[in-house]
């Protein structure tokens, strides 16, 4: 991929729940039409490896992951699937060895200090934060920056448009995840061109925040 890290491909990364595999070429192209080329497809449907593989094959200017992955053998069906990336909402010394032998980039969950030491101590420095809201927001994340610069998140986990800028604003976070660019309603209509009109708000909250200034 193009971007140095993961966490700076696009300012938001949707995480996608897929129910049916036909749906997965055009949600991604209405994704990347809005300009929110990073997807992250969770495991957490039968349908979710026929899907990324659907993305990887047709799509090429999608950059499609598998989010939710917590064993190797999902490190290994995702990533022969044509993932090229994995998420996970924790992780494990196993989880990790596996995401880091796969070849790809991850981004392993953490939620506590003593999580992003411990990946700290074994050359990992970009994370998922999750779940972000749940586990102290945009207060926990500042008290992070000061003892853990190094440290680099992808926070998860009950953020929207209302307060994503407030999370992307921080130093020490290159993205956001969310669903909110992928309402049901949507998603049921398969209305793929409110879902990118929706990408497209999600995509220019990178410019509003920068509009406004940052502390990067």
């Amino acid at each position: 991929m193009a971007a140095s890290s993961l966490l700076d491909l696009a300012p938001v990364v949707p995480v996608v729940v897929i129910e049916d595999a036909a749906d997965a070429v055009p949600l991604a192209r209405a994704l990347v039409a809005g300009g929110l080329p990073a997807i992250e497809v969770t495991l957490r449907t039968p349908a979710a490896l026929d899907a990324i593989r659907a993305i990887a094959g047709a799509v090429p200017d999608a950059v499609v992951g598998a989010g939710t992955v917590i064993t190797s053998e999902q490190v290994t069906e995702s990533v022969a699937a044509g993932a090229r990336f994995l998420v996970s909402p924790g992780w494990t010394d196993v989880l990790l060895e596996a995401m880091r032998a796969s070849g790809v980039p991850f981004l392993p969950g953490v939620s506590t200090t003593s999580e992003v030491v411990a990946l700290l101590e074994r050359g990992v420095r970009d994370m998922k934060f999750f779940p972000a809201q749940a586990a102290g927001g945009t207060a926990y994340l500042k008290s992070l920056a000061g003892p853990l610069p190094q440290a680099r998140f992808c926070p998860t986990g009950g953020i929207g448009p209302a307060n994503a800028p407030d999370y992307l604003v921080l130093p020490n976070v290159g993205c956001v995840g969310g669903t909110w660019m992928l309402p049901a309603d949507a998603l049921a209509a398969r209305d793929w061109g409110r879902i990118e009109s929706l990408a497209r708000e999600a995509a220019g909250l990178k410019q509003a925040v920068s509009a406004g200034g940052t502390c990067r």
